[in-house]
């Protein structure tokens, strides 16, 4: 069983009982117990469940219900926000674009998240609002009601203003040959704003999106570090991405 189902069935489990243990999640999902350690040694990394001796327990008070943050798991993006968080870490300035993967980065930050995210994405303004040690900057410009995003000139500069640790882009379309391209040239042109800015870009994308092409060129695929995919990083589907300089997760 792949790691995302059995986080699933852990959050479920925990649901419904209030507490787990090593031996019965492992009897349940047929892996050992220590690959069940170290899933919820990472649930609890993230605020998913508190980890106790022999197993984990519900954690209350996190800014988003258990239900909230599992209902859509078996959907990409879901998948994709999870995987994203081991790349963020206390303190750090992150740009986040528009998008509902990126929506679902937030779903998935764990209760002690400490940030500084600098958006354009007005969707994301406020799950953020629920984590009280994230501080929000919010980019002005035109507000495009189709994407729920600030565009425009004035976006461009405000993002022109910063220098962040992490860039989570979300993305339209990503191919070997094209690299990053946008299907409205305005969100291209904050994707580029940001892009200069960012220390490390990790690109969010479902697999869809891998091979397809849209009008507007962001940037090539050496312009970023970390490829993010639902799909497990060995899949075939991932190959004609890979090469030297891009870790796909």
């Amino acid at each position: 069983m792949i790691r995302e189902k059995r986080f699933k069935h852990i959050i479920s489990s925990l649901k419904d009982t209030g507490a787990v243990t090593y031996s019965s999640l492992s009897a349940d999902l047929s892996v050992s117990e220590d690959t069940i350690r170290r899933d919820i040694d990472y649930l609890h990394e993230n605020g998913l469940l508190s980890k106790v001796r022999g197993g984990a327990i519900s954690r209350d008070k996190t800014p988003l219900t258990f239900q909230d943050r599992t209902d859509f798991l078996s959907k990409e993006k879901e998948i994709i926000g999870m995987k994203v968080q081991p790349l963020l870490k206390l303190g750090m300035s992150v740009f986040m674009d528009g998008g509902t993967t990126i929506c679902a980065v937030a779903e998935w930050l764990p209760a002690n998240a400490s940030l500084r995210i600098i958006t354009n994405n007005m969707a994301l303004v406020p799950l953020l609002g629920k984590f009280p040690n994230i501080n929000v900057i919010v980019l002005g410009g035109n507000y495009d009601k189709d994407t729920q995003t600030n565009i425009g000139a004035r976006t461009c500069e405000e993002a022109a203003e910063f220098v962040v640790d992490l860039y989570l882009m979300g993305t339209c379309a990503i191919s070997k040959d094209y690299g990053i391209t946008a299907a409205i040239r305005e969100d291209g042109a904050v994707k580029k704003a940001m892009l200069k800015g960012a220390k490390k870009v990790v690109v969010l994308g479902n697999s869809a999106k891998i091979g397809a092409t849209e009008p507007f060129v962001v940037c090539g695929l050496d312009a970023i570090k970390v490829l993010v995919t639902e799909l497990p990083s060995d899949d075939p589907k991932l190959d004609e991405l890979r090469f030297k300089n891009l870790k796909i997760i």
